[in-house]
């Protein structure tokens, strides 16, 4: 579709916008072209943060507040085109949390939906609803809107995660509540592994019919998950576009394991470098494993472990690997392809 430039100003023009502007009207033919645009134009840019600068911080905040003082304790990562919003794209938010040894971060509940990635640290939980889920590197932690969830650490070294949420697109609709619990933890109600035991096997009890939103799963151990790149990786065609790429699922009916939140790993064997790929869906990245470079339209980045990167909409994607390399990675693309609006475009070598 041709969009035309609006008309020259003339006088008449200039008198006319001003008179129905004291009336909150505007003329559509005037802005027609930025609403309404050829292609995604987006404000988002494409960044990478180090983990080491990341973690130095939240160290030193560690000495700062505690962990129940804070809330949760977070360094957002802001996108440098949207300043001061909390954003890492115009969908979704991106945050590195700490808790410390002989910390807890207080039971609380919000209308927002919420991943955590595993980055450093083992052995303490989030307990979702009464139920603890414990932590690896690695890990990929679910929770669900409105759900009670504190975090506890009772080892004796920090854990460090990344968080992901999906605040813009719950302010986007005007639909935030939260509420703290009057204890820091929320009472217990199932002994930890429960809901891994009943929908983390392939089965489901028998007399189960709902069908949840998000995945029943809390949790989607890294331990499973490279285990089943490592075993597809001996079998499966390699993606040009992707290497091995793996979208995270809810076991009741295949879709995704979070309703506004899409969530992915990849592998990508050393030496191996994609094809350009777009796709309409700002996508976080965060390494797991091995390192290597990834360029978005003219900006590279070269990675390592637990580095956090942004590709902001419908710009060009390569990955190439140095050595053997893993990404987990999220975006919006559930509520994109709900809507239909999702678009993806794939160029050969």
């Amino acid at each position: 579709m041709a969009v035309e430039a609006p008309p020259p100003m003339t006088k008449a023009m200039v008198s006319f916008y001003d008179k129905i502007s004291k009336q909150h009207l505007t003329a559509l033919w005037s802005v027609f072209s930025e609403l309404i645009t050829p292609e995604p134009t987006s404000v988002v840019k494409s960044h990478l943060w180090r983990y080491d600068d990341i973690r130095e911080h939240l160290m030193e905040a560690g000495d700062l507040i505690t962990a129940k003082e804070a809330e949760r304790r977070v360094l957002i990562l802001e996108n440098p085109g949207l300043p001061g919003q909390s954003r890492v794209s115009n969908s979704l938010y991106a945050g590195v949390q700490l808790v410390k040894a002989g910390e807890i971060a207080p039971s609380h509940r919000h209308s927002q939906s919420a991943l955590r990635f595993v980055l450093e640290g083992g052995g303490a939980y989030t307990a979702v609803d009464g139920e603890r889920v414990y932590m690896q590197p690695g890990d990929f932690v679910i929770t669900a809107p409105w759900r009670w969830h504190e975090h506890r650490n009772d080892t004796d070294e920090p854990i460090i995660w990344l968080d992901g949420l999906d605040i813009p697109i719950v302010q986007l609709f005007d639909c935030s509540f939260a509420e703290g619990w009057d204890d820091d933890e929320y009472p217990t109600s199932r002994p930890a592994g429960d809901t891994q035991a009943r929908f983390g096997s392939g089965l489901l009890p028998v007399d189960y019919d709902r069908k949840p939103k998000h995945s029943p799963l809390l949790s989607y151990p890294y331990e499973r998950t490279r285990s089943a790149l490592a075993d597809l990786s001996k079998n499966a065609a390699w993606d040009p576009c992707h290497g091995l790429k793996l979208k995270f699922v809810n076991p009741t009916d295949g879709g995704y394991a979070m309703a506004t939140i899409g969530t992915f790993m990849q592998l990508l064997p050393k030496g191996f470098k994609t094809n350009r790929y777009r796709s309409t869906d700002a996508t976080v990245f965060t390494v797991v494993e091995g390192c290597g470079r990834t360029t978005i339209g003219e900006t590279s980045f070269t990675w390592g472990p637990r580095d956090i990167f942004v590709a902001p909409s419908w710009r060009w994607i390569t990955h190439q690997a140095s050595e053997d390399a893993v990404l987990f990675s999220y975006s919006d693309r559930p509520i994109q392809e709900s809507a239909g609006l999702f678009r993806e475009q794939r160029e050969s070598a």
